[in-house]
């Protein structure tokens, strides 16, 4: 009997993400511009990603609280072509106490924050080190981490998993062209993944072009059968299914 409820429930899991379609949007950059805030004025439940230290950044977090929506810190790492980070970046250069000391207080600056991703990062994301005591820090706090996959070796989901520190990755650039063809292109193939499984994550910017093609396609998503949801409901479905997959026998032959 014990068997067969377990079964049962983890089909029901499977069943429901399958169908579910769930998408989450997390908005980048945000914190350098008063026009950020008008990104707020989209329809759905949206993730804002800010920049710490930034001119607009606190104001758009005080905004975005009013509104009850979900804000992770966008904490800027060293680039393969090293761009210039802005205030509070973390380098391959810094020791640890200098790397944790420069994210704490990123993080303190912005208490509301459920969790972080990285702003560029495409060198720093590749070593472990840095990596690890990124996570000692996230571990701490209880925020989950958001790979923004800017390279195809990055180790932060990997060094994540052996910290025990919630983790995910995007899945679409939406705006790395800014043509409308280009844009309605990248939002399909975040709906196709969503469709094949369960759900899918997107990254945009906050660019008036950006702004403008959302305002009218998120209202289409859920007439689509698509869910806006925060990221941290992804990251929470995550771990329900592996916890499933954990918790469920091997069935016998």
């Amino acid at each position: 009997m014990r068997l067969i409820q377990l079964v049962t429930t983890f089909i029901c899991l499977v069943a429901f993400v399958c169908d579910a379609k769930q998408i989450a949007i997390v908005i980048d950059d945000i914190g350098n511009h008063q026009r950020d805030l008008e990104f707020l004025n989209l329809p759905g439940e949206l993730t804002y990603a800010l920049l710490p230290h930034t001119p607009f950044s606190q104001h758009f977090a005080y905004q975005a609280a009013l509104k009850n929506k979900e804000l992770i810190l966008h904490i800027p790492m060293q680039s393969l072509d090293n761009k210039t980070l802005g205030p509070g970046g973390l380098t391959l250069d810094m020791q640890k106490w200098q790397l944790q000391k420069t994210l704490g207080h990123a993080l303190s600056s912005l208490p509301h924050v459920k969790g972080v991703n990285n702003h560029m990062g495409s060198a720093l994301t590749q070593h472990d080190e840095p990596m690890k005591w990124t996570m000692e820090i996230l571990k701490k706090r209880s925020l989950y981490f958001l790979d923004s996959r800017t390279t195809p070796y990055s180790q932060a989901q990997t060094v994540a998993n052996i910290y025990g520190v919630n983790n995910i990755a995007r899945h679409v650039f939406l705006d790395n062209e800014l043509e409308s063809k280009q844009l309605e292109l990248q939002l399909n193939q975040l709906k196709t993944i969503a469709t094949q499984q369960g759900y899918a994550i997107g990254i945009a910017h906050p660019y008036p072009k950006t702004q403008r093609f959302l305002r009218d396609a998120l209202r289409d998503l859920q007439d689509q059968g698509f869910e806006l949801v925060p990221l941290s409901t992804l990251v929470e479905n995550k771990y329900i299914r592996l916890a499933a997959l954990q918790n469920t026998p091997a069935l016998s032959p």
